[in-house]
């Protein structure tokens, strides 16, 4: 049987065309989409996973928690950034929704997994299992020392803040508290706060 004959008029979709082969270069050709919304962008495998902006709940609890971790991990030579995209190899990448590097990321569009000292997402209803499962799996997978797990609910005015710590390839608990309690840990670097002050007014 003969080939399909190429259609010249046929129109490029990268979403569709690109599906399975996605890499960083592809996505700094063909990244954003035109004419779709704010989204976030990573990448398991060469598969694009889109999903849309968080609600206002945990942006502003991903800003509040940085006042906090800025100042911390400047103070022991680290560098915390509000999303980075991060390289975990060729085809697949994340975008937490924090981060502290190990250094300075010197305006780079792509920073490899071995500088991210800690990553941390906000755990959002549409995507529960890939922030609580998926996603600290990949990450202890690429060897980064710390996941930091936020979960929000605005209705029921809770939340709820988890370091989980590297230890022979999985994740441990290393701090955990609830709204109305300490959060405190001396790793990576000394925090301690009351997970409240991360509630949305």
């Amino acid at each position: 049987m003969a080939a399909p004959a190429f259609d010249p008029t046929a129109r490029f979709d990268p979403l569709v065309d690109l599906d399975g082969l996605w890499t960083p270069e592809l996505a700094d050709r063909y990244l954003p989409i035109p004419g779709m919304p704010p989204a976030k962008y990573e990448c398991l495998d060469g598969k694009l996973i889109v999903s849309p902006r968080e609600g206002t709940a945990n942006m502003f609890a991903v800003w509040m928690l940085g006042k906090l971790l800025e100042p911390a991990a400047a103070a022991n030579g680290n560098r915390f950034y509000l999303t980075v995209n991060l390289q975990l190899d060729q085809q697949r990448w994340i975008e937490p929704d924090f981060a502290v590097l190990v250094k300075s990321g010197h305006g780079r569009v792509w920073v490899p997994a071995g500088e991210a000292l800690l990553v941390g997402e906000c755990v959002s209803p549409s995507s529960r299992k890939n922030d609580r499962i998926d996603k600290p799996a990949l990450c202890a997978q690429a060897g980064i020392p710390y996941f930091m797990r936020v979960e929000v609910s605005y209705a029921r005015q809770r939340v709820e803040v988890e370091l989980l710590r590297l230890v022979d390839g999985e994740y441990r608990d290393q701090a955990k508290a609830l709204d109305g309690q300490r959060f405190e840990t001396d790793l990576p670097f000394e925090l301690s706060f009351d997970p409240g002050e991360l509630l949305e007014p």
